[in-house]
């Protein structure tokens, strides 16, 4: 039998377990992540919760417990922030650009943008309370009037919407299953896994709506040093490689 007093010294050098709430945009290059930090930190385990970020945000107010907490705009970071649940000032470290995704047999005929505003379109579009939701919005606000847009068209295409989803993994899900004919994602969610299964329309730069996401290591962590160890693998160079192999963008690299 292990004597008590070793059992506590293996304990006490265990690696730490790190609980990462992550938006559900991040999941691809997350888990990807989590890879190389267990590798780079002697086998210190990563588990992720992904989710939206509003939905995340509620968990941590309600005294759900996390260590990192990554989200897909300021909105909801600034709320976690406004409950004193952070441990520092956020930073942004990657940002995202909204497509136009479309079932390949493309049952909507949708050709162009313009084509959304058709009706009988059916639409699907994350909630207005998520981050792509609240985009995907604003995207369609400022492309109205546009040369070629009619001036109420983000009227006529919120009129097509028949599904609103928590995240922005179900939007994409109910168009790969053809329950919808178009649905606005993130450009890092048509990845070169299920490319072959879209047809992508892109939205102009002007127009489009460039996400933020923020990270912080949180007030509550019992692992404060593994989480900035985290965050500081995921602004290093090998995670801005990791984020650009997924579609996102980071931010310029600090001189």
């Amino acid at each position: 039998m292990i004597a008590l007093p070793l059992l506590l010294a293996l304990a006490a050098v265990s690696p730490p377990v790190l609980t990462v709430f992550a938006a559900a945009s991040l999941t691809d290059a997350f888990e990807e992540l989590g890879e190389l930090y267990r590798r780079k930190h002697g086998g210190g385990d990563v588990r992720f919760n992904f989710a939206g970020s509003q939905q995340l945000a509620a968990q941590l107010e309600h005294g759900a417990g996390a260590d990192v907490f990554a989200s897909a705009d300021q909105r909801w970071m600034g709320h976690v922030q406004r409950l004193g649940l952070a441990r520092e000032r956020p930073v942004v470290f990657a940002r995202n650009r909204l497509v136009v995704v479309l079932p390949r047999p493309n049952p909507g005929r949708i050709e162009r943008l313009q084509d959304l505003a058709r009706e009988g379109v059916k639409l699907v579009l994350a909630a207005e309370a998520v981050p792509a939701g609240q985009y995907s919005r604003e995207t369609l606000g400022r492309l109205a009037g546009r040369p070629g847009f009619a001036p109420d068209y983000d009227r006529r295409v919120l009129a097509n919407l028949v599904s609103e989803e928590e995240n922005v993994k179900g939007v994409v899900a109910k168009v790969q299953l053809g329950e919808a004919d178009a649905g606005l994602v993130y450009a890092s969610d048509v990845s070169s896994e299920i490319a072959g299964r879209f047809r992508v329309l892109d939205i102009p730069e002007e127009a489009n709506v460039v996400a933020s996401y923020p990270i912080v290591a949180l007030a509550a962590s019992t692992h404060p040093e593994a989480a900035r160890a985290f965050i500081e693998l995921v602004r290093g160079p090998e995670g801005r490689s990791i984020l650009a192999k997924h579609g996102l963008v980071p931010p310029p690299a600090a001189p």
